[in-house]
């Protein structure tokens, strides 16, 4: 990561292989000001981030990253990804952030249409910051900050050592692009994903059109889920 964000501008990574609601986390987050990268895949993310996965096989032909940049060039302050998605699910996107030397610093926000109270522990144990119920709303993305502030604020001092950090990371996207080509394991959360593919999705679209308009109004009182369990949060 070589160029810094600014304080007024942060950049988040939205993961979500459903094109409606990659464009209402999307519009969401542009709300607030972020700037924003959307992909349709975990191995596109990671791909993204610097770390080449060659186990996208349900769109190996259509990249989605929007809009194009160069990865070397951008820092990535937040990933908020959805948790049942085809091939790698946001459960395993988050191990492989979280296991990066160079990459375990970025927040991780889950997001799915589902509360599976095990899904949820599971999530938060293995390091994300939050675990939001899909319509993802104003008011959760407004929790989103804090979290980009603390890693901001905690990576400040160590400028001198970010030069490693960028070896690491060259070294790491070397050695994933000259091993030979393996299928990624098939996970639990895998398995569940792919068994109900209709359960990854949101209701249907109108649903979702009107999530984008409940996200935008602040009267609302939303339940999110943190490190510290569930919090009712009044707007």
């Amino acid at each position: 990561m070589v160029m810094a964000a600014s304080e007024s501008q942060f950049h988040v990574l939205a993961v979500d292989d459903s094109l409606i609601d990659r464009k209402l986390i999307e519009r969401l987050l542009k709300t607030s000001s972020y700037q924003v990268t959307t992909v349709d895949s975990g191995s596109k993310a990671l791909e993204f981030l610097g770390l080449h996965e060659d186990d996208d096989r349900s769109n190996p032909n259509q990249p989605s990253i929007s809009p194009n940049h160069n990865n070397q060039e951008v820092e990535v302050n937040l990933v908020i990804t959805d948790y049942c998605m085809p091939g790698m699910t946001g459960y395993d996107l988050l191990k492989k952030i979280k296991e990066s030397s160079s990459l375990r610093d970025i927040p991780v926000v889950i997001m799915s249409s589902e509360n599976v109270p095990s899904r949820i522990s599971r999530c938060l144990e293995e390091g994300a910051e939050e675990f939001f119920l899909k319509p993802v709303r104003l008011s959760d993305v407004n929790k989103l900050k804090p979290h980009m502030l603390k890693t901001k604020s905690k990576n400040s001092p160590q400028k001198p050592n970010e030069q490693d950090d960028q070896g690491s990371t060259e070294a790491s996207s070397a050695s994933a692009t000259s091993s030979p080509e393996t299928p990624s394991p098939v996970t639990e959360d895998t398995k569940e994903c792919q068994s109900q593919p209709q359960q990854s999705q949101s209701p249907n679209n109108k649903n979702k059109r009107k999530g984008v308009e409940e996200g935008l109004s602040p009267d609302r009182t939303r339940s999110r889920y943190n490190n510290n369990g569930l919090t009712v949060v009044s707007n």
